[in-house]
């Protein structure tokens, strides 16, 4: 689907108004963000004509070479990073590839995702606040710059609740609990939940890193062709605050580092506990054992042997004997 972003004036405020185009209609001259969703052939077509660039594909933008990521042709800028989507309870977290192009005053996003952080920029673009949206449709170039701002204004509300969230279970990890079996399952819960704060911590970090190389191009870009101040200061303060939470999941990610190998200790504690249990009751049976293999129970005033039933009444303790431990380790959840 192909969207575009025309600057209009509304009560004295510049904003950029977003509406969807067919192949058949006529993309206008003044569209100043052309933006592909899961864009067909004929889509690509349409917008390659128009602006003169190559849209790249979509395995094109799952490459991790730099040179393939960064890189100008035929005159337009063509910057690939990577944006955390599908952040919800219900979904997996994915990075989603995503490629801006500049051409002249215009730019091009090609993406097959829609990441929350460019649902939020289209909206804060069209709706008139203060004026504060008079510098976002000034050019392409401030377009990208508020879609970058928006991803990582985007990725410091994940990490602060993934913060949280590791915060809770840090209190929970280390409390006291009386049951051991109701512990058993909550370190278990908790090893799993480290895991899933883990691996989203992480790719949100690969998603920034990704953002750092854009903006680290884009400021060389803006001091050699000496590029509006304004410009060049929002592209500098973004990537000072991208650095910042660069070091912040870096702390989140040692900290889940930290925790896991707590878990993890206290797992093998309540292992030892369970195998010196095993061991106090095989010393504690050994002595009868011990005297019941010396004289073998060969006794001649044993009266089971007269027992009509003796038989079954022993194979029935046998069965007795071996289902009561069974039953009592799963009871403590120990199987």
């Amino acid at each position: 689907m192909i969207f575009i972003h025309q600057p209009v004036t509304e009560a004295g405020h510049h904003l950029l108004e977003r509406r969807a185009v067919n192949l058949q209609d006529v993309i206008p001259e003044d569209t100043l963000w052309l933006d592909l969703i899961r864009p067909t052939r004929e889509e690509e077509l349409k917008v390659e004509e128009f602006a003169g660039i190559e849209v790249p594909t979509r395995e094109e933008m799952k490459d991790i070479e730099p040179s393939e990521l960064l890189y100008v042709e035929d005159g337009a800028r063509y910057m690939t990073g990577r944006v955390l989507s599908k952040v919800s309870e219900s979904e997996d977290p994915g990075l989603a590839g995503i490629t801006f192009i500049l051409r002249g005053n215009r730019l091009i996003t090609v993406r097959h995702e829609e990441p929350q952080a460019f649902r939020m920029f289209a909206q804060r673009a069209g709706r008139a606040t203060s004026g504060q949206n008079q510098s976002v449709v000034a050019s392409g170039d401030a377009i990208l710059a508020g879609l970058i701002e928006a991803v990582i204004d985007r990725a410091a509300d994940v990490l602060q609740l993934q913060g949280e969230r590791i915060d809770r279970l840090s209190g929970s990890i280390f409390e006291v609990q009386d049951d051991p079996s109701a512990r058993n399952t909550a370190l278990q819960d908790t090893l799993r939940a480290l895991g899933r704060h883990g691996d989203l911590i992480s790719k949100q970090r690969e998603s920034l890193v990704s953002m750092e190389r854009i903006l680290l191009s884009l400021s060389a870009t803006y001091r050699t062709n000496k590029a509006p101040r304004d410009l060049r200061e929002d592209v500098r303060s973004t990537l000072r605050d991208l650095q910042s939470l660069e070091e912040h999941a870096t702390f989140l990610s040692t900290k889940i580092q930290f925790l896991l190998d707590a878990t993890l200790g206290l797992v093998n504690l309540e292992q030892n506990n369970i195998i010196k249990l095993f061991s106090v009751m095989a010393v504690v049976f050994m002595p009868p054992t011990l005297i019941a293999s010396i004289y073998g129970m060969n006794f001649k005033t044993i009266p089971e042997l007269d027992w009509s039933f003796g038989y079954p009444m022993a194979v029935v303790m046998m069965v007795v004997a071996a289902v009561l431990p069974y039953a009592f380790f799963r009871w403590k959840k120990w199987l």
